[in-house]
């Protein structure tokens, strides 16, 4: 009963090594928390720029392909079909935008609230340390302005 039985699976002592990041492992390491943050911001900031630039691309092509006039039937069906083409990629990009809001929606129930408030109490603080130093400078100010002069200076 000492003895380990044989078999012929392989028993691999370590797990094996694979590389799950999309390659920008090194930079993601190196940025602090605000900087990935940030960077997340943006790219959710650009997909949602591109997708409402396609709608309003589309719209602008709807609108010009929507010309009346003496129109042969190659021309109409020709339009139709763009009309079409512009239609369907208008859907889809609204369909991403409500795919961006749902993702959105989730992040930010799933978020830590803590970290939330934290923040937000920080970013309050220093608003009003920057309105106490505001007030107090003004307050210099005025002294200096409503000070009566005397008649040394």
């Amino acid at each position: 009963m000492a003895d380990i039985p044989q078999t012929d699976v392989s028993r691999p002592s370590a797990l094996p090594t694979a590389k799950l990041s999309r390659g920008n492992a090194q930079a993601s390491i190196d940025q602090s928390s605000a900087e990935y943050l940030d960077n997340i911001e943006e790219e959710w900031n650009k997909r949602v720029d591109m997708e409402v630039e396609t709608l309003v691309d589309g719209m602008v092509d709807l609108v010009s392909l929507a010309s009346i006039g003496d129109k042969d039937k190659f021309r109409i069906a020709q339009e139709s079909f763009q009309a079409q083409s512009r239609a369907e990629s208008m859907v889809r990009a609204a369909n991403s935008l409500l795919s961006i809001t749902h993702s959105m929606k989730l992040l930010l129930l799933l978020s830590d609230e803590a970290q939330l408030a934290h923040r937000r109490d920080a970013e309050l603080k220093a608003v009003q340390e920057e309105k106490d130093e505001a007030r107090q400078k003004v307050a210099e100010l005025l002294d200096e302005i409503l000070r009566p002069k005397s008649p040394s200076e």
